[in-house]
């Protein structure tokens, strides 16, 4: 049967497929509009199927804010010429402002949330992924609510943060913590807040790179007093190619094959009955994990004299707290 352009038109509004799949879906149809709009919801699950594998690392981030409530949300696309579209960049907006209107408790909810084409966030989603032909995610929501909340999303869009306050702070101060969070993705609001799994792979990874520096330090000595560079034998494809440029003799490359071997053994044994020693390092090195990586411990960004975020925020609101953050970058 002849489709009319007007009952193309009338599909893409529907819809907002383009006008070639509006075409070819109603003549699938048979005309039938319901049938249609099926035919291309099913070309969008039938994208994002086929392109699962594929990774979304373009969209927008976009945050909201109303009153007590924030919320940060990502529509995540495989291409910045997708991302850069009016349609993707108006279903990213209408997304962020339906989670703010109806602030849902998490993604999944967010998804079955009803956009003003009648149709849920997840099925515009899907739609627009048929549209395009390229895999489409609601790839992150986050939400905070109390007594002051402020938000900060990089003028690139792919970055943003937003932040919870006990209290009302300086607009100045508020939207700078909120960047401090963006731009340094902190772990936590402080050293109690951090995750016990957090602190526990921070100190196996410390605990063995300070045995393994103690035990680099004795073979270099020991290769140092054989007079053999250790910058020459620190790898078994240096040791070979240093031997071929006339660098080390077959002599020296055997020798310090056996040194490496023979002290990296023994001060590895030797680290068992060192434990108060390997405590004190590792300890130094959590405390400089947790100064540089938790928020109120960093030194704040915008600050001329090297305050931390702790210190700028009270010169502002001796009061003022910082309870929560979230934070989401496409580039991670």
């Amino acid at each position: 049967m002849a489709i009319s352009l007007a009952d193309i038109k009338k599909l893409r509004d529907m819809t907002s497929a383009g006008m070639m799949d509006c075409k070819k879906a109603l003549e699938e149809a048979a005309g039938d509009f319901k049938r249609a709009v099926e035919i291309l919801r099913e070309k969008g699950k039938s994208t994002l199927a086929k392109r699962g594998e594929n990774e979304t690392t373009q969209g927008a981030v976009l945050s909201r804010v109303n009153g007590g409530k924030a919320i940060l949300v990502c529509l995540g696309c495989e291409t910045d010429f997708v991302a850069a579209t009016p349609d993707f960049k108006a279903l990213s907006g209408n997304i962020a402002d339906a989670a703010i209107a109806a602030f849902p408790a998490s993604v999944e909810e967010l998804k079955a949330v009803k956009l003003a084409d009648g149709y849920s966030i997840e099925e515009d989603i899907t739609n627009q992924a048929g549209k395009t032909g390229e895999k489409h995610v609601l790839a992150f929501y986050g939400a905070l609510e109390a007594p002051f909340v402020s938000e900060y999303v990089h003028f690139n869009g792919k970055l943003g943060a937003i932040v919870s306050f006990s209290k009302e702070v300086p607009t100045d101060i508020a939207r700078g913590i909120a960047m401090q969070v963006a731009s340094m993705n902190p772990v936590a609001v402080d050293a109690a807040s951090v995750p016990a799994e957090v602190i526990e792979s921070e100190k196996t990874v410390a605990i063995q790179k300070t045995k393994d520096e103690q035990v680099q330090k004795s073979v270099d000595n020991a290769l140092k007093k054989a007079g053999i560079n250790p910058a020459h034998v620190d790898s078994e494809d240096h040791i070979e190619s240093n031997t071929a440029k006339g660098w080390l003799t077959i002599e020296q490359a055997k020798q310090a094959r056996e040194i490496i071997a023979k002290v990296g053994a023994e001060t590895l044994a030797s680290l068992e009955q060192k434990v108060q020693m390997i405590n004190g390092i590792v300890n130094g090195r959590i405390q400089k994990f947790l100064k540089e990586n938790t928020l109120m411990e960093q030194e704040y960004q915008l600050s001329d004299d090297k305050k931390t975020v702790k210190e700028a925020l009270a010169a502002a609101d001796k009061d003022a707290k910082v309870l929560a953050f979230k934070r989401f970058s496409l580039s991670d």
